[in-house]
């Protein structure tokens, strides 16, 4: 065990990469689960995969081949079974129903063209969260509990918000608070209000449990203590945090990393075709020199 690794006595930890099948991996994603990985070996821990495939509009079972391949190419295998959300959509309606049960969730249903166009007329300027994404103005918060009933009963299209300002009150704060590694202020201990966010969305017709939620869950109960992902997702853990006290799980660490970058200063994503992994070794790539690369090492000769 490496003198870095011995965190908190010196206890192992149990990370793991999350990754949504809806496309081939890339540099970016090899960094992350590079990152996880060497957490997890550094201290004798735990590395896990779990499919992240609650959207079956864009998630595909080749795909998740694919990354067992590539990871396996990359000389990372998971300990223990590969968990996929979408066999698991049972766990996550049990919580959704436990929120639901104290009042912390409402149906809305407002589309994501009204939600634009109300911020759009807003004499203000539109809100947004901590993490870009336009917050949700509440209209529907305050229908009575017929109309909605009444709503529903018409097969009337509508997603799952939680009521952020109850939510906070069970909480008993609005400040959430999470311990970072990397940072030395506070000694580590970062800390974020959650009511930005506004009511975010835990579940649609769609997609039936949301990523805030489904990523919770299944870190408590996978036991997973360090949270490993990119820093674009650091905003995120406020609503991450919230949802871990009002369910009463277990708090990780967390340790957010730099994102890859292209030549043009952006970050790697699927949807602008960053190379993937698999065309990276079919041009005759080592898995060595991808590793190198992933980790902030010598480019590849590409």
């Amino acid at each position: 065990m490496t003198a870095s690794s011995c965190f908190r006595g010196g206890k192992t930890v149990t990370t793991r990469f999350a990754p949504s099948p809806t496309g081939y991996l890339h540099l970016g994603h090899a960094a992350s689960a590079l990152t996880a990985w060497r957490h997890a070996r550094e201290s004798d821990g735990r590395f896990l995969l779990r499919i992240e495939d609650i959207d079956p509009g864009r998630c595909r079972p080749d795909y998740t081949d694919a990354i067992v391949e590539d990871l396996a190419w990359l000389g990372i295998l998971p300990d223990g079974a590969i968990r996929l959300q979408s066999d698991h959509m049972a766990d996550y309606r049990r919580v959704l129903d436990a929120l639901g049960q104290r009042g912390l969730l409402y149906p809305c249903f407002c589309t994501r063209a009204d939600i634009r166009r109300e911020a759009a007329e807003a004499a203000h300027a539109p809100h947004r969260a901590p993490d870009g994404t336009l917050a949700y103005g509440g209209t529907c918060r305050a229908l009575l509990a017929a109309e909605r009933a009444d709503r529903i009963a018409a097969g009337q299209a509508h997603v799952l918000r939680l009521d952020m300002a109850r939510a906070v009150h069970q909480a008993g704060s609005g400040i959430m608070t999470w311990h970072e590694r990397g940072h030395a202020r506070g000694q580590g201990v970062l800390s974020a209000p959650v009511a930005p966010f506004g009511d975010v969305v835990l579940a649609r017709k769609d997609c039936p449990a949301s990523y805030h939620l489904c990523v919770t869950h299944d870190d408590a109960l996978q036991g997973v203590s360090l949270v490993t992902r990119g820093e674009d997702l650091r905003p995120a853990t406020a609503v991450h945090r919230l949802l871990q006290i009002l369910m009463g799980w277990p708090a990780p660490e967390y340790a957010h990393h730099p994102l890859l970058l292209d030549a043009d200063g952006r970050r790697l994503a699927k949807r602008d075709r960053a190379q993937t992994l698999r065309a990276l070794r079919e041009a005759g790539q080592s898995a060595a020199a991808v590793r190198a690369a992933a980790m902030g090492g010598a480019p590849l000769p590409i």
